[in-house]
């Protein structure tokens, strides 16, 4: 139960960052600024790992495979081709594919993993996902985005399926006895480091010589939140299924409509309700399902 109140507090910080960034604008490069936040959040989680001791030398050397493909495949390369595509396409149509990641999770764990996926689950990710096509077509098309892609979205999509294989290898690591802290700090600090080098290749780092101290205060609040994010997210996936967990991050487009309407005064269409309600009561369903392996683990 614990894991699975982890993930669902990912899920509201996932939903509350949609509407803070709506008031924290960061005026910069997407790679500079991914990456600044990347490096802060991965020294972070190294302070929590040498506090907690979570440097074992037995799973170092057991896990630094994994940990390396984390960080080049999740924490650096899934970034640079979402950023890019969001030059193709548009806002919203990058959030919905964005929500597709449970269906590739679900597919890389149950081959990789072994995990059990039980027919219940299947079901609610179903409904879960069809609430979220439900919610986003008062914003978007989506029959479009299979009638007529775009290139951006096809980066999208990219980025997305190595984010769904990235957090299936993280929860691997913690399987053999990793520890989340240190997955983190290997997914951020290491991936953070790789888009610095992409920054310095693309001439972009004197950028960070002329933010302003409110760009700065921005930067930092846009750090927390992610923080809070990577640190929920990765606990989460150390106690319970890595495709329960992608499931119930379905529910982040629920809280930024909710917060939307509080916080922003935003209108609900008829259709964003009930696209929520199934939603929701996907959600209902998935809380309840126990983490089981295949092979019985």
């Amino acid at each position: 139960m614990f894991g699975t109140i982890l993930a669902l507090l990912t899920a509201v910080i996932s939903g509350f960052a949609i509407p803070v960034n709506k008031i924290f604008v960061v005026d910069l490069d997407p790679t500079v600024f991914t990456a600044v936040r990347a490096i802060i959040i991965g020294i972070i989680f190294l302070l929590l790992s040498f506090a907690t001791r979570g440097f074992s030398k037995e799973n170092l050397k057991a896990n630094w495979k994994y940990l390396l493909f984390i960080a080049v495949i999740g924490g650096a390369f899934a970034f640079l081709l979402f950023f890019t595509g969001l030059k193709f396409t548009t806002g919203g149509r990058a959030a919905f594919l964005h929500k597709t990641l449970p269906l590739y999770v679900a597919i890389f764990a149950f081959i990789l993993l072994r995990e059990r996926i039980p027919k219940k689950q299947i079901y609610a990710l179903i409904i879960m996902l069809i609430g979220t096509v439900v919610l986003f077509s008062a914003q978007i098309n989506p029959a479009e985005l299979w009638t007529n892609p775009q290139w951006g979205d096809m980066l999208i999509i990219g980025a997305t399926i190595l984010w769904a294989l990235e957090n299936v290898i993280a929860r691997k690591a913690m399987i053999n006895g990793e520890r989340n802290f240190v997955v983190s700090f290997a997914r951020m600090f290491f991936g953070g480091i790789i888009l610095f080098g992409v920054v310095l290749l693309l001439g972009k780092f004197d950028l960070l010589f002329s933010l302003s101290i409110q760009q700065w205060n921005n930067i930092f609040v846009s750090t927390a939140i992610l923080f809070g994010y990577v640190l929920f997210w990765y606990w989460s996936i150390r106690y319970i299924n890595v495709s329960k967990a992608s499931t119930l991050l379905l529910l982040a487009p629920v809280v930024s409509l909710v917060l939307g309407v509080w916080w922003l005064d935003e209108p609900i269409p008829a259709v964003q309700l009930l696209g929520s309600a199934l939603i929701l009561i996907g959600a209902y369903f998935v809380v309840g399902i126990k983490s089981r392996f295949a092979t019985g683990v």
